[in-house]
């Protein structure tokens, strides 16, 4: 569960002058020469700008070792890259006056969990959303909590709850030179405070202010694929041995729905893109939050702490907004939001330019160091396309 939500950027390693030239739609046959160089077995990639579509394309299979073609319509688990939606759900509530960015844990949820430490209850919703609160990546506790016995015997929303009660002790210590430390915790007591001010679940309200206002119709929680359909991206685990199985169906191919807030979001390609420009283009169209308010969101709050050997689908350094990594690589000459995100069985991988306006999002069936690098390949060359 640790490598299970990774904000995107890691440093690309593969120059894209060293592709052929892409086609001015269809981008598949390079594509298929990623797919086939690390092994794939599916890769789906879109590129956007002002609502339209500028490359897409597909390459390889929906389901290892099976010969059903994915395209550019099948859904992808995106995991962590839900993260920045839920921050925009939490902003529709500041809008309507039911959340602050500076409201505490104690404040919201102080009468559902008793005797919570001190510090725990003072932190924000702010530092919930940023990383920053001083709350542990996972540990060893929270992942009992995600994956029990119990893990599926209440309703999600209950199980936030409970999850909160059992780690009410813990003092947030927010390290030194930084305070980013990746939560996922974090995100599920967000996914809580959300639900106790707007008195409704979270995967409701995801598809209420998320999924129906964007029209993204592909978009869902959980696995991809209908149970018994190979109608989707079906996700590859690692075993132990360096093997790889398909997992189509079941609890088994999402994350357990307590952490949901944290990364439990499945959609086409084009969709996530669509998603993706709706923010490069600061929300006009529709409205679901306040310009002001998703420029809050968007906004850097945090500096990652140096890491000389990132694992995959982490930068080295940058800075993270709400749910959005924000990182300035050699390749785009200035700032630009990205993440990544993964059930450990897929990656999912999202840039968005807000100064060119320019969203590519890209997506795999096979998590993993060598996934990382092919949608790292896919996106630089997309990108340094579109400059030309």
């Amino acid at each position: 569960m640790t490598a299970l939500y990774r904000l995107a950027g890691a440093s690309l390693v593969v120059l894209a002058s060293c592709l052929p030239a892409l086609a001015a739609d269809d981008v598949s046959g390079v594509l298929e020469g990623i797919r086939a160089k690390y092994q794939l077995p599916g890769i789906s990639v879109a590129m956007m700008k002002d609502g339209e579509i500028l490359a897409s394309g597909a390459a390889g299979t929906r389901v290892l070792d099976m010969d059903i073609p994915v395209t550019v319509e099948d859904r992808f688990h995106i995991g962590s890259d839900t993260k920045a939606m839920t921050a925009v759900i939490a902003g529709t509530l500041v809008d309507e006056g039911k959340l602050k960015w500076d409201s505490t844990i104690g404040e919201v949820l102080g009468d559902e969990i008793k005797d919570m430490n001190p510090k725990l209850a003072a932190v924000t919703l702010e530092q919930l959303l940023s990383h920053s609160s001083g709350i542990p990546s996972d540990t060893d506790e929270m992942i009992k909590i995600y994956f029990n016995a119990d893990a599926f015997q209440d309703t999600a929303a209950a199980l936030r709850l409970k999850a909160i009660e059992t780690m009410k002790g813990l003092e947030p210590k927010v390290p030194e030179g930084s305070p980013f430390q990746y939560a996922n915790f974090g995100y599920l007591i967000a996914g809580a405070m959300i639900e106790k001010a707007a008195g409704k679940p979270w995967e409701q309200l995801i598809h209420e202010r998320i999924f129906e206002p964007l029209g993204l119709k592909s978009a869902g929680l959980g696995a991809p694929a209908t149970d018994g359909l190979y109608d989707a991206a079906v996700g590859t685990r690692i075993n132990d041995d360096g093997s790889l199985t398909a997992i189509p169906w079941g609890v088994a191919a999402g994350v357990p729905p307590v952490v949901a807030p944290a990364g439990d979001a499945h959609m086409s390609v084009l969709d996530f893109a669509k998603w993706g420009d709706w923010n490069a283009t600061g929300g006009k169209s529709p409205t679901i939050v306040k310009p002001e308010t998703l420029a809050e969101i968007l906004k850097p709050r945090v500096t990652t702490p140096p890491l000389p050997d990132p694992p995959p689908g982490t930068p080295g350094q940058g800075e993270y907004a709400f749910g959005w990594g924000v990182v300035n690589y050699d390749w785009t000459g200035h700032p630009v939001l990205t993440h990544n995100g993964s059930n450990s069985m897929n990656l999912a991988k999202i840039l968005v330019d807000t100064e060119t306006g320019v969203t590519i999002a890209a997506v795999t069936n096979l998590p993993g160091k060598d996934a990382d690098a092919a949608l790292n390949e896919a996106v630089e060359t997309l990108y340094e396309q579109q400059a030309k």
